[in-house]
């Protein structure tokens, strides 16, 4: 209970999540603003879920695994924006300790999860690419279910074990939290109670989470970059190259954002700043994937127009069959 020395230690039993400050007037356009993110966001991600469970073109584990990405980006804004949303719109930003800590649970879930799908994403292009005459025995749709049920129970197992210690802290003095949600390094903060054993497993379990997956994923785009030089015709190499730049693009923005937020030092930058990246990769990040993919996916966009044309000659259809019986109606 060092910690706890020179403080006031009665127990607190909620938070105050100050979000980006006491400023009423700012309040609706920050509503809308990350209202309007919250939609697209879902809407995004439900329509690239939606295209991979129904186009038969896309039953291929580079599109499953894209599929389960997509959840994944709709469970991490949703478990950030609501909670944002309700503080913005009511003005009220308390959280109770253990809706703070439930949160807390739920993204660290989704953030471990995603680079472990990413990872096996990278695992898919580089069987695709480096060894194609193998693809077929290595990468199926059972090996793709191992895959994606290994992210999410490893994911859930590891926070789980987090979110025992997290439970057994006490909270006092302060109860006020500069973020907009409940992040694991502004919640220990507050703690009156030894906090060294839960971060020393918290950084162990993260160094697993996301260093090794970074390190496996990096080797083997250096295999793939290897491979399609190695490809004799510029075509050759432009279609071997096409096939994995949306995924590049999504992991340099990943891991761009996320060693920003939670490896630079942040001592000497101000709050607001780290808000600002943090926003980047729990809100702009899930938000922006499905764009890229829709953009630089040749199969997503031939599905997504194929998808378009097949809605327009419904309503089309519909149209007419409205008219035939109107004009049948008034004879």
């Amino acid at each position: 209970m060092e910690k706890a020395e020179g403080r006031n230690e009665t127990t607190i039993v909620e938070f105050l999540l100050l979000g980006f400050g006491n400023v009423p007037e700012l309040q609706p356009l920050l509503f809308l603003l990350f209202f309007i993110i919250y939609i697209m966001t879902v809407a995004g991600n439900i329509l690239i879920v939606v295209l991979v469970v129904t186009d038969q073109h896309l039953h291929i584990p580079m599109y499953l695994l894209l599929g389960n990405l997509s959840c994944v980006e709709i469970c991490h804004a949703s478990t950030i924006l609501p909670r944002l949303l309700t503080s913005l719109l009511t003005g009220d930003g308390t959280i109770s300790v253990k809706g703070c800590i439930v949160q807390l649970y739920f993204f660290g879930i989704v953030s471990t999860t995603e680079p472990l799908l990413l990872t096996a994403m990278s695992y898919d292009r580089y069987l695709a690419i480096c060894n194609p005459l193998r693809y077929a025995a290595l990468m199926n749709g059972r090996v793709c279910f191992q895959l994606v049920a290994g992210c999410w129970i490893t994911s859930f197992l590891g926070c789980t074990i987090v979110n025992i210690f997290l439970f057994q802290l006490m909270f006092c003095d302060s109860k006020e939290i500069d973020h907009f949600f409940c992040d694991f390094s502004p919640v220990i903060k507050l703690s009156c109670g030894d906090t060294q054993t839960l971060q020393l497993v918290t950084f162990t379990i993260a160094a697993i989470g996301t260093l090794v997956p970074f390190l496996l994923t990096l080797t083997a785009y250096i295999c793939i970059i290897a491979t399609i030089l190695r490809i004799p015709s510029t075509i050759g190499r432009q279609k071997a190259f096409s096939t994995c730049s949306s995924h590049i693009i999504v992991l340099t923005v990943f891991y761009g954002t996320v060693i920003t937020v939670y490896v630079f030092p942040t001592a000497n930058i101000p709050q607001i700043v780290h808000k600002i990246f943090s926003l980047f990769y729990t809100v702009l990040t899930p938000m922006t994937n499905p764009i890229i993919y829709s953009l630089r996916n040749k199969e997503v966009n031939d599905s997504l127009r194929k998808a378009i044309l097949k809605l327009a000659d419904f309503r089309s259809r519909h149209r007419s069959l409205k008219d035939i019986f109107s004009h049948i109606e008034i004879n």
